[in-house]
């Protein structure tokens, strides 16, 4: 028993679950404490404190970890009237207990978006929130966000998911209709971030590939204190007014721990601009 107590810290969370299914020993391991506070961030009870009724002291570190990993809700930043908190989402990353974080279209604020004309929120299984955000067509693109919320100690990237093209399902088969795209081989995107605490991050890229979708990287940012809130705002844009745009659709703003970046590389789910 000593012995698997003491193997088991250094497992992963996923491994951890697989062993216990596997061995008895190392399933009454599994349930001790320290095994898994190793696991949660270090300011983990400010975000128990955000979704859970009860208190942290109340509950094993084990369904913490486990309740955390889970898609919750928060209103964090600027409320978005009418929408509720459901347009951003945050939870653990099951195998490394990193912090990651999605708003919604409905979470951005996107100009023009009340005009039929140039943009639609329609539904669609591709998207964690059950819709996203298509533009028509658009003289003056461009896409704002803001969020605030305390981030653990660590380095984070911050991307944009966009596909050109409206993807649908014929006879049980994914198409794509690239009717409107247009116009976005002749300049980049710009991205940039700016955080609380006076960090800045700017990139452009050229939104290309129809029915696909990637992931576009604005940039990163870094966090020092475990206690401390950090306030971020975001943009994407592209504003010369020279020629139209169109055929975009917007899921969603992601922010990962930088390390993910390999992850959605190797994915092919990162752009590369």
């Amino acid at each position: 028993m000593e012995s698997c107590v003491a193997s088991i810290e250094y497992l992963d969370p996923p491994q951890i679950c697989k062993l216990a299914k596997l061995n008895k020993a190392f399933r009454a391991a599994s349930w001790a404490d320290f095994v898994w506070e190793s696991k949660l961030p270090p300011n983990y009870q400010i975000l128990v404190g955000k979704i859970l009724s009860s208190a942290p002291e109340k509950l094993s570190k084990r369904s913490i970890y486990t309740r955390l990993c889970k898609a919750n809700t928060f209103d964090g930043g600027t409320k978005v009237k009418g929408l509720g908190s459901f347009c951003r989402k945050y939870g653990l990353d099951k195998s490394t207990g990193g912090v990651c974080m999605s708003v919604s279209s409905k979470g951005l604020q996107i100009t023009g978006i009340d005009d039929r004309r140039y943009w639609n929120h329609i539904p669609t299984e591709e998207s964690r929130f059950g819709s996203i955000a298509y533009l028509q067509q658009i003289w003056w693109f461009e896409v704002d966000g803001e969020v605030e919320f305390p981030f653990p100690p660590g380095t984070y990237s911050i991307f944009f998911r966009l596909q050109l093209g409206r993807a649908s399902r014929r006879f049980g088969r994914r198409i794509c209709n690239s009717e409107h795209v247009h116009g976005w081989d002749i300049k980049p995107v710009r991205f940039q971030l700016w955080t609380s605490d006076g960090q800045y991050a700017t990139s452009q890229c050229t939104v290309s590939d129809p029915g696909e979708w990637f992931h576009y990287h604005v940039g990163d940012f870094n966090v020092e204190k475990s206690n401390s809130w950090t306030k971020i705002k975001l943009s994407m844009t592209q504003i010369d007014c020279t020629h139209t745009k169109g055929g975009l659709c917007l899921d969603s703003a992601v922010i990962y721990p930088s390390k993910f970046k390999e992850r959605l590389k190797h994915k092919g789910f990162l752009k590369a601009c």
